[in-house]
């Protein structure tokens, strides 16, 4: 079952968010301390007539990391190629790739870090001497053929940075880490949004999706869309306050993001009363599988101080057990329970 928060891009996304996307600095809402960086590099590279250098980007799905490339690609009035990495199952989709590009074209490559070794081996000159080194034949009578390629730029997304291998991460020139939007920024970029979508939106109603939309500007995209059509159905002009809660009380999201995964996950951790629970625990208490619980469910709720990580498991903080009218657990109870399950 898909949920209407989930921060990785379902297939009906893709059309609609391509539609969504801006096209400059000037559109471009949040990270502001990554757009003054890469506008700068951007103006020196085109400056001085060269390529930009080999950029990352890391962080939650969700951020903007390609609609950055995109942007790059159109500051630089260049040429983009976007792939990913489970397409480039071996070295020679990558030298295809590679010996297509001409002077100055940018290549991105999402979910870099799933990258083979085999294929990064062949990134590894094409990143640093712009050089494709290929063996042809197997045996002794086999020869290293070396193909000279124009000077490109190499763009990389990641959601799991620590999964990169350091020889790759290290030949990139700049890294960036992709940050939560707040509700500011989330706001603002749907109401361009409804605009965009010939929908008219109140500010008190873009202020309530952007709240409810986890610090990610797809999510809030997404849940536009599905209030969009509320109104629809109602035959209203403009999206109204009103119709938005409504519409979002139905989707089962609350005042905070949450949804009835996230809220059956700090339920569980609170009825720990304190003790830390480990991962297999709670993914087998919630019956689901524990990457989605680490990779989807957490990230979030760890982001905004809902949740805290430590050496024995997880456990819901302060925070938590009052937004969910829940008393703090005794410490010393707490300490006990954790002696007796030791």
């Amino acid at each position: 079952m898909e949920r209407i928060v989930e921060i990785e891009k379902f297939t009906a996304d893709e059309t609609t968010e391509i539609s969504l996307r801006p096209d400059g600095w000037s559109d471009y809402i949040g990270q502001e301390q990554i757009k003054k960086n890469l506008s700068v590099f951007i103006q020196a590279s085109k400056k001085r007539e060269e390529s930009l250098d080999h950029v990352l980007f890391y962080g939650p799905p969700g951020l903007g990391k390609t609609t950055l490339a995109l942007i790059i690609a159109n500051e630089m009035n260049t040429n983009i190629k976007v792939t990913a990495a489970p397409m480039i199952e071996k070295s020679g989709d990558l030298a295809a790739i590679l010996t297509n590009l001409d002077e100055g074209d940018i290549l991105f490559i999402d979910e870099i870090h799933r990258l083979s070794p085999a294929v990064e081996e062949i990134l590894y000159p094409s990143m640093e001497d712009f050089r494709l080194d290929i063996i042809i034949g197997s045996g002794p009578a086999a020869q290293t053929v070396k193909i000279d390629l124009p000077r490109f730029t190499l763009i990389g997304a990641t959601t799991r940075a620590g999964m990169l291998s350091n020889p790759l991460r290290d030949r990139f020139g700049m890294s960036f880490r992709m940050n939560f939007y707040n509700t500011s920024e989330l706001s603002q970029i749907v109401t361009k949004a409804s605009n965009k979508l010939n929908k008219d939106i109140d500010s008190n109603s873009a202020l309530e999706i952007a709240r409810r939309s986890r610090g990610t500007p797809r999510i809030s995209l997404r849940l536009l869309k599905r209030v969009r059509d509320f109104s629809d159905v109602a035959d209203e002009t403009s999206i109204s306050h009103q119709r938005t809660q409504f519409a979002l009380n139905e989707l089962g999201i609350n005042n905070h993001g949450f949804d009835e995964m996230d809220i059956r996950f700090l339920r569980y951790l609170i009825e720990a009363k304190g003790r830390p629970m480990g991962l297999s625990t709670i993914a087998a208490a919630l019956s689901e599988d524990e990457g989605t619980i680490e990779d989807v469910v957490e990230p979030y709720l760890l982001a905004n101080g809902y949740l805290e990580r430590t050496s024995r498991g997880r456990i819901a903080t302060a925070k938590t057990y009052d937004i969910l009218k829940f008393a703090l657990p005794n410490n010393n109870e707490a300490n006990s329970e954790t002696n007796l399950f030791s």
